[in-house]
């Protein structure tokens, strides 16, 4: 018998002071003008943590410790085939300017004040930071 399994997704929140960076997705097919976090698929045999360093070095180019790393809300939510369980993360520290490192993926990154997200965000992640800011561990979205 072939079990379920969800996509896992790693979230990093990188946070200065009262403001957070988020990046602007472009030519992906996937909310492009949006704003989110650094973010991006656990490759499988990749602890959170491990997946979460990889991608916040391949998108925005810093280096962040798996100890600097700390698991503050979880979401399961419906995409848009399939099941996901999206992991947020702060990182304490970080080595290195952020800088976008993906530019056919993304063409803006830039600190908000975290208690006025931009209206152009996906809906997910918003969802998520507020769920954070709410001192919220755990969150389910878009079950319809």
């Amino acid at each position: 018998m072939e079990r379920f399994s969800f996509l896992g997704v790693v979230n990093i929140l990188l946070i200065k002071g009262n403001k957070i960076l988020l990046t602007r997705r472009f030519n992906t097919g996937y909310h492009d003008g949006d704003y989110e976090v650094p973010s991006g698929h656990i490759d499988g045999k990749e602890p959170v943590t491990k997946a979460a360093a990889r991608e916040a070095f391949e998108e925005i180019g810093v280096t962040i410790k798996k100890e600097d790393l700390t698991v503050v809300h979880v979401m399961h939510r419906f995409g848009e085939k399939n099941e996901r369980v999206e992991f947020y993360l702060i990182a304490k520290e970080w080595q290195g300017e952020p800088a976008i490192k993906e530019a056919d993926k993304c063409d803006d990154l830039k600190w908000f004040p975290i208690s006025e997200l931009p209206t152009n965000m996906i809906p997910k992640t918003k969802f998520a930071i507020e769920q954070y800011l709410a001192g919220k561990t755990f969150s389910e979205f878009d079950w319809k």
